[in-house]
């Protein structure tokens, strides 16, 4: 009895470092891989307009005055 609980126990052991080497892995293959990315393909850096984000800003405003008439005639 005392054979296979030991068994157990390797196999258990086994186990669980295999998939724990294969998480380590995955985890270095993908920040690699991230690093990579970043390095060859950056993200364009968006350029702002004064005047764009004026007309973003008096957009947002409109949308949400809309939204808040449109509520208020549904309820009533």
């Amino acid at each position: 009895m005392e054979n296979l609980v030991f068994e157990g126990f390797k196999f258990m052991l086994l186990g669980m470092g295999t998939v724990f080497s294969f998480l380590v892995l995955m985890i270095v293959a993908m920040n690699l891989l991230s690093y990579f990315i970043h390095k060859f393909f950056p993200e364009p850096i968006p350029t702002v307009n004064s005047s764009s984000s004026k007309t973003n800003k008096n957009a947002k405003v409109a949308a949400a005055t809309a939204a808040i008439m449109h509520h208020k005639n549904v309820k009533s």
